[in-house]
């Protein structure tokens, strides 16, 4: 990844972090983007559970689709999810810390494919969601980046 890939993909996520979101209401962290990449991280709370206790699979989700969003914008074309699929594979509790890790996996076109990974804070994964993005022609940051 180019240095200049890399800024611009910083810009956009410093601009992403500025806006009022669900990510801000459930307390996820940013923690790093890169060209298609994104890492992100949801303590779990009290207020996170479902009728059993633990994770409700809403908030897990959310923590997937917020890292999906930044890696799928992250090279500048103004992106949205077209579909997506999420697998429960352990449950998870509050106290718990969840980190949400996406991967660009190819694409064709405007069409891309991201896997995200969730694991807990015993890196034991506790679900995986893979999100088929649809970008734009329009740009995040405007002209002043087209040049790469």
């Amino acid at each position: 990844m180019s240095k200049k890939a890399q800024e611009q993909a910083d810009k956009i996520a410093a601009l992403f972090k500025g806006r009022r979101t669900l990510d801000k209401l459930l307390n996820i962290e940013f923690i790093s983007i890169g060209v298609g990449t994104a890492v992100m991280r949801m303590k779990l709370t009290e207020d996170m559970v479902n009728i059993y206790g633990s994770a409700h699979g809403g908030a897990v989700f959310a923590l997937a689709d917020a890292v999906f969003a930044y890696a799928c914008n992250s090279r500048n074309r103004v992106t949205v999810a077209s579909g997506c699929v999420i697998e429960y594979l352990a449950p998870s509790f509050p106290g718990d810390i969840l980190t949400a890790s996406a991967e660009f996996q190819g694409g064709r076109g405007k069409q891309g494919i991201y896997d995200i990974m969730i694991t807990n804070q015993n890196d034991q994964l506790i679900a995986t969601f893979r999100g088929k993005s649809h970008s734009t022609k329009e740009q995040i940051l405007g002209d002043s980046t087209r040049h790469e």
